[in-house]
């Protein structure tokens, strides 16, 4: 494998992070006898234990790679040691790692500043959710009310949903007050990358969209992607209920 510059590392790094992208920073911190690479040579992990750089590939790096994955799952960092020799390569020195996990929080898009929004943003916060109100009445969308939020979007909820450069990591609340306005922002996400998308409503409200959407030329593999009626069917009625039933199914989704 080409090997790869320190500096490119870490630009690596800020890259993943500003995409909001969690990796396992693995860095040798001791070696004895003969070894693939020294010590200070650095790995980048990724969850799916997709790799930039390496520290010293063959079965060793294998072993690295699984408990990274472990590392990122637990939120953990751990110091590991391997004996080359057991692991089969030839070398038969010892290799010390310390692997670090940089766990980006998750970011939760809610859309709207409501009833429901309100206990939303607070338990999803609780539960380790960064989270960004986007609303367009601004003595809803308050830093009074929402003095957690990451950021408050002021706007048309249809327009700043096209401007929003989701990722494939981002979860989307859609909890406005108007089954108008969650249809146009339903329509102006519904092709970009997301972990999760929710739309609150009745099992009606579902079928009309979801015809709405189809009339449109939304494909079947896109609409099925969308959690609705909202959360966990708990049977809720309060905002407050409705809150703890998305929060569940957003827990179930990123632990999944």
């Amino acid at each position: 494998m080409k090997d790869v510059k320190m500096k490119d590392i870490y630009l690596k790094l800020l890259e993943l992070i500003g995409q909001r992208k969690s990796v396992a920073l693995v860095t040798v911190i001791s070696t004895k006898g003969s070894t693939p690479r020294e010590t200070g040579a650095k790995m980048l992990v990724l969850p799916d234990g997709s790799i930039h750089g390496t520290i010293g590939g063959s079965t060793v790096e294998a072993l690295i790679i699984e408990e990274s994955k472990k590392c990122l799952r637990i939120g953990t960092g751990m110091k590991v040691t391997h004996h080359l020799d057991d692991t089969g390569m030839i070398c038969g020195g010892m290799m010390e790692f310390f692997i670090e996990p940089v766990n980006v929080p998750p970011l939760l898009y809610i859309f709207g500043a409501g009833h429901v929004a309100l206990p939303l943003a607070r338990m999803a916060n609780q539960v380790g959710f960064a989270f960004i109100i986007v609303e367009d009445r601004g003595e809803f969308a308050t830093r009074d009310r929402f003095p957690d939020a990451q950021e408050i979007l002021v706007g048309k909820p249809d327009e700043m949903a096209r401007q929003i450069p989701f990722s494939e990591n981002d979860y989307i609340a859609i909890v406005s007050r108007s089954h108008e306005i969650d249809y146009q922002v339903l329509h102006a996400v519904i092709h970009k990358p997301f972990r999760y998308l929710g739309l609150i409503g009745s099992k009606t409200k579902r079928q009309q969209i979801f015809s709405r959407l189809r009339e449109e030329g939304v494909t079947a593999e896109l609409i099925n992607k969308i959690h609705t009626p909202i959360g966990l069917d708990i049977h809720a009625e309060s905002p407050e209920e409705i809150a703890v039933s998305i929060v569940a199914e957003l827990i179930k989704i990123k632990n999944s």
